[in-house]
């Protein structure tokens, strides 16, 4: 995610615009969760940044952060990344009563509201964007998804593409 996504911009004639960038092995990984009150309508954006590849004890701990937010249950609506299927992540949930997993079909990221906040913020927010190291690449996803998470009529739009009635 360090490289910038490169989008249409306007200058002045003659002046094309230039983005300096060099190519970089390191990396920032997100999990994220977009969540519906379904009494209240309420929507709520969760996420985690690591500077490295999500893995099972990742995905473990934010389970557990999102538990302790939403104590009396929740239904995951997971693709089918590796992380999710892990022993070890299975068993912690098969514990829990009032967590329900249903999983999205492969190749399927149409159908994931979640990706819609990631679209948002690379393709929007962070487009041309040209970051000069890791912590300002963070500083500027945290901005960007702390702005979202107060936009009520963004996250609609994200269940509505994904084609999820609220």
């Amino acid at each position: 995610m360090l490289q910038p996504v490169v989008r249409r911009t306007w200058a002045p004639r003659g002046q094309t615009p230039i983005l300096r960038q060099w190519d970089r092995r390191d990396r920032l990984s997100t999990i994220s969760a977009l969540t519906v009150a379904p009494h209240r309508r309420r929507f709520g954006l969760y996420w985690a940044p690591y500077p490295h590849n999500i893995r099972s004890a990742e995905v473990l701990r934010f389970l557990k952060a999102l538990r302790r937010h939403i104590p009396y249950g929740f239904t995951l609506i997971w693709d089918r990344h590796r992380p999710h299927w892990a022993k070890s992540v299975q068993n912690w949930l098969a514990a829990r009563k009032r967590i329900v997993v249903e999983w999205l079909p492969p190749y399927a990221p149409d159908l994931n509201p979640v990706e819609c906040v990631w679209s948002h913020t690379k393709y929007g927010d962070l487009a041309n964007f040209a970051p000069d190291c890791l912590r300002t690449l963070e500083h500027a996803v945290v901005t960007s998804l702390s702005q979202t998470r107060s936009q009520r009529d963004l996250f609609e739009g994200f269940f509505h593409g994904a084609g999820l009635e609220v």
